[in-house]
């Protein structure tokens, strides 16, 4: 099992000294990956269904930094040294699919070959129209593509590509990422669709679940899973050629607190729910520690490496 955790790249805490001090004290603790998420414009008002949560709700803030995911990235690979760098996750379709793969590339060599891309088609249409972009009813098929042509970079001398929505050719690509094939691509999303993109395309599955409407506890995990595997084995791949991460907040709650949320509680219930789902399948798992404040989110990272992951090795 892998543990990572995702680095608040927007809100109060996101500055430059608290991003690097979070940054380098995971790697102390030995977290194996760090996470951030993706917003690139944030519209005022928005009409579009936050998935994640009831009708109307959204936990977007518009007045509050939204740092950029692959520079976030880039400028935290100079502070640390073994730890993975991902995106939870990157919005495939709002960005120059050659571009995208030249920034991730590059990346990828600088840092010695730590890019885990999590990728995810968006959900916010106000934001493709933002960027100009009218493909949000296709937004699934481009990212779909764009993946493909991802990989054509990356892995092609001579690449090529003659898409619906992009064609590449004539060109060279270097450098190339150190990791080969190519950095790991781990296809976020919990619906029929993200698990067909995460079957055909995908080297890894992320969906994000305890998270409002979206339960994903482990019974429903191994059902997800086993649907995964039928269609990756249907598509002509080894069964078991996706990996499974899971990504949901977790928290210390004091005892008497209230029923009790699967991912919470003492050390030794969070563990006991880390093997519950190690069991169905899950091997990487990405956790937001609730804190709005740096010495309470640190303490919180430090408990679970401390208390939580032994348990569990």
């Amino acid at each position: 099992m892998t543990f990572g955790f995702q680095i608040p790249n927007r809100g109060p805490l996101a500055t430059p000294e608290n991003l690097r001090t979070l940054a380098t004290r995971a790697e102390e603790m030995s977290f194996d990956h760090l996470w951030v998420i993706d917003r690139v414009a944030i519209p005022t008002q928005s009409s579009s269904p936050y998935p994640y949560g009831p009708p109307g709700s959204s936990p977007l803030q518009p007045d509050q930094p939204y740092c950029e995911a692959l520079s976030t990235l880039t400028y935290l690979a100079g502070f640390t040294q073994r730890i993975k760098l991902g995106t939870s996750v990157l919005l495939i379709p709002l960005r120059d699919p050659v571009l995208t793969a030249k920034i991730i590339a590059t990346l990828d060599y600088l840092s010695g070959g730590r890019v885990i891309l999590g990728a995810g088609v968006g959900w916010l249409e106000e934001e493709f129209e933002a960027l100009g972009l009218n493909i949000f009813a296709e937004r699934g098929k481009v990212t779909d593509e764009y993946i493909r042509i991802f990989k054509e970079l990356w892995t092609k001398e001579e690449p090529q590509y003659q898409g619906q929505y992009y064609q590449v050719s004539g060109i060279k690509f270097h450098p190339k990422p150190v990791q080969k094939p190519h950095p790991p691509i781990w296809i976020g999303g919990h619906s029929p669709a993200a698990l067909r993109r995460a079957a055909s395309i995908g080297d890894g599955w992320m969906p994000a679940g305890l998270i409002g409407p979206v339960s994903l506890e482990p019974a429903e995990m191994a059902e997800q899973i086993d649907q995964l595997r039928n269609w990756t084995e249907k598509l002509g791949r080894p069964r078991e050629a996706v990996e499974v991460a899971f990504s949901t907040f977790v928290s210390f709650d004091s005892p008497g607190a209230g029923p009790r949320r699967t991912l919470s509680g003492s050390p030794q219930e969070m563990a006991a729910d880390i093997v519950r789902y190690q069991q169905v399948g899950v091997k990487h798992f990405v956790f937001a520690f609730l804190g709005n404040e740096m010495e309470p989110l640190l303490e919180n990272m430090e408990q679970f490496a401390k208390e939580v992951r032994p348990l569990v090795r």
